[in-house]
């Protein structure tokens, strides 16, 4: 991971618009997820992660999901036709479920999207397509951060062949924006990446776990993914979300709900002729 601090908002557009030239003439496709902290301390961090649930096996989380179905069916009055646990479980067990996109399975993963939009802690780190929408996330707080700076992570997938080489490390899969699922994904231009560590924990056999994002990024492994954070001043925080709101990006647009649209009176209202 490259850390970028920056002097201003329109430093990081500058930047940005610098490294996705490079990717183009280097003949990759400049296809980066953004994902806003209003923290620059604040580590890349799923909110199971938060729990501290890394590394449990990933079979024994879609067991605990798959068990809460018909409590979420039964109050949402949707349903998700999701593959029984003991199949997954013996599927998770084998390298090349995981590895060949084999899990999750497109009704699982429109579930745990569901889960993730509504709160429930995810192995899914969700990320944004745009830029904007990151800056959002970002400058959203008007809680002052810790160091005076927000983030907003920028991150290109390396290969899918070249993290097959590298077995026995975690690594990153990016799982993909098209899926039937709650509004906001498409509201926020959403994809995921889930972490996980093909190995063996207490003498039973290889399988699936779900490892932390950063035991990744923070490795020096030409094998592995691209990720730039970058550092921005929260003293920039209403000059943005004015900009933001000006193409009409905000609050209420990313959410659609009655306590969104409150939130976006009030900081057009109180928010943007005060200091932050």
């Amino acid at each position: 991971m490259q850390t970028i601090e920056l002097k201003d908002w329109a430093s990081f557009e500058k930047r940005l618009q610098e490294i996705q030239q490079v990717e183009v003439s280097a003949g990759r496709t400049a296809d980066f997820l953004f994902r806003g902290i209003t923290d620059s301390s604040f580590p890349l961090a799923t909110t199971l992660e938060r729990r501290g649930r890394e590394g449990v096996r990933i079979c024994d989380y879609y067991r605990l999901i798959f068990n809460l179905k018909p409590q979420i069916e039964s109050f949402t009055g949707m349903a998700w036709e999701i593959a029984k646990w003991p199949e997954v479980e013996e599927a998770l067990q084998k390298y090349d479920t995981w590895s060949l996109h084999q899990f999750p399975e497109e009704a699982a993963y429109s579930y745990m999207i569901y889960l993730r939009h509504h709160g429930f802690p995810s192995p899914l780190l969700d990320w944004t397509r745009s830029p904007y929408i990151a800056a959002f996330f970002a400058f959203r707080s008007i809680s002052q951060p810790r160091e005076g700076k927000v983030s907003i992570c920028v991150f290109s997938e390396t290969s899918e062949r070249f993290k097959l080489t590298s077995s026995g490390k975690p690594w990153i899969r990016r799982i993909g924006p098209y899926v039937k699922t709650h509004r906001r994904h498409f509201l926020q231009q959403s994809d995921y990446t889930m972490c996980a560590d093909f190995k063996k924990v207490g003498g039973h056999c290889s399988e699936w776990h779900f490892a932390r994002h950063e035991d990744v990024t923070l490795r020096d492994d030409m094998h592995q993914d691209v990720l730039w954070k970058f550092n921005i001043p929260w003293a920039e925080r209403v000059k943005v979300l004015k900009t933001l709101d000006s193409y009409n990006l905000n609050e209420f647009s990313l959410f659609e709900s009655l306590e969104s649209l409150m939130e976006t009176l009030a900081v057009r209202e109180m928010g943007f002729g005060a200091s932050g």
